[in-house]
């Protein structure tokens, strides 16, 4: 199924990236000031591997769901940890440890899949009953 916005919510698709994009480093940015970590070299470090996989997911959803849709959040979701945590260790060299793939996993399910719900449930039409 090729389309560019949610029927429901009619949010393009480069308006999705984008939020995904921007909960992604929001992440990463709650992550580090929790950890007294700043710097923006440190903060682009951070996030690459989760950005590139979540580059990975929006080529996996493309053209194939609604960029709001639960399928295209899950996707998304899925290759962000995925890609992220995997090359957070094998190309970053840095920690996944339980702990950290326990809150990533939380955290990028409620950001990723959270927003799409939210979209969802405020362009849901409302139904009016005779009578009341």
């Amino acid at each position: 199924m090729t389309t560019t916005s949610n029927e429901a919510g009619r949010v393009p698709a480069a308006w999705s990236v984008a939020a995904d994009a921007a909960l992604v480093v929001g992440f990463v940015a709650i992550g580090r000031s929790t950890h007294d970590e700043a710097g923006l070299a440190g903060m682009a470090s951070t996030a690459a591997p989760f950005l590139a996989g979540l580059g990975v997911g929006w080529v996996l959803v493309r053209r194939r769901w609604a960029p709001t849709s639960t399928p295209a959040g899950v996707v998304v979701l899925a290759a962000t940890l995925i890609v992220g945590l995997a090359s957070r260790r094998l190309v970053f060299g840095k920690g996944t440890g339980p702990s950290f793939i326990l809150v990533t996993t939380a955290t990028l399910s409620v950001f990723l899949l959270g927003w799409r719900s939210l979209v969802r449930r405020v362009a849901r039409p409302t139904r009016r009953h005779p009578g009341r």
